[in-house]
């Protein structure tokens, strides 16, 4: 396994000197965003872990071998890679077999952070149930891995454009603490408020690392979904969004537009219909998350 792992210098001197460390992805690069904006927010995330004390380490799979931590030029070079895989777990084994370019999905991430022995991750949104999914059965990845692989998860929620109440049906189905951070709603990704209750809310860092070791004192397998809301100055209200939503759905589905291409679609016609507001605040709460994320880690070490 050491073989398929690289660690960036910045990465394999925290964990060295026992310092906190947070997981980042990287289809937000390849898949979530426009260049240059892509590379810009890369950065501007990394920065933030930095800032909040912790050592960022954006996962990707170059040339046959997973990265953990990108160092400036490998970060530019995947935010300009017009055909990186979008690589969950039934596609890692095959992007590293070929020899490929993929970036990794909360699915994945989470499996490369395990690896590497890195406790906490921050990303935007997970993904969950599709609307329809009655018909489709298209069920994101990223819950199974939720309830089977023992990494901290630090997102916005589910992302909006799912059918939030059977995301959190299927996650209590599998066993996943859903945590609010702060209040008691289950936030939807640009909005605080989904108008869903959470089923778990804690309100510091302390208390969130706290139950990640104690399921690992228990044995439990999985780990956590920390629900953090999306700061108020950059939310877009849920009765503000939510007609685009049913608008680009209706399109994607009108267009055959299905699996691992609908998100993507979807955040794209979202940035055309809100003026770009939908992209600004995909920024504001990755960032809100990475800080997050930082001082769940250092509680976990503190606390070790």
């Amino acid at each position: 396994m050491n073989d398929l792992l690289v660690l960036s210098a910045e990465v394999a001197a925290a964990q060295g000197a026992g310092r906190p460390i947070v997981a980042l992805e990287s289809t937000i690069i390849t898949h979530g965003m426009p260049y240059p904006q892509n590379l810009e927010t890369a950065r501007a995330v990394e920065a933030e872990v930095r800032a909040a004390g912790a050592v960022p380490a954006t996962i990707a799979v170059m040339a046959g071998r997973i990265h953990i931590g990108l160092d400036d030029g490998a970060l530019d070079a995947l935010a300009r890679s017009p055909d990186a895989m979008k690589l969950s777990r039934a596609d890692l084994a095959v992007c590293l077999a070929r020899g490929a370019t993929g970036a990794t999905t909360v699915a994945a991430t989470m499996i490369a952070a395990r690896l590497a022995g890195i406790s906490v991750f921050a990303t935007g949104g997970i993904g969950g149930v599709h609307r329809g999914a009655e018909h489709s059965f298209d069920i994101s990845a990223d819950l199974r891995e939720l309830a089977e692989t023992p990494v901290t998860v630090v997102a916005a929620g589910a992302k909006a454009i799912l059918d939030l109440p059977k995301t959190l049906e299927v996650l209590e189905t599998l066993g996943v603490p859903v945590i609010a951070f702060g209040q008691d709603a289950f936030p939807a990704f640009w909005s605080r408020d989904s108008g869903l209750r959470a089923p778990l809310r804690m309100d510091s860092a302390a208390e969130i690392a706290a139950a990640h070791k104690m399921r690992a004192a228990l044995g439990l397998p999985g780990g956590q979904l920390v629900a953090n809301p999306i700061p108020p100055e950059a939310e877009i209200a849920r009765a503000e969004i939510s007609p685009v939503i049913e608008r680009a759905l209706a399109e994607a589905a009108a267009a055959g537009i299905g699996a691992k291409a609908v998100t993507p679609f979807l955040l794209e016609r979202l940035f055309e219909l809100t003026d770009g507001h939908s992209l600004t605040a995909n920024i504001a709460l990755v960032l809100a998350n990475a800080r997050l994320a930082a001082a769940i880690a250092r509680e976990i070490v503190g606390q070790s």
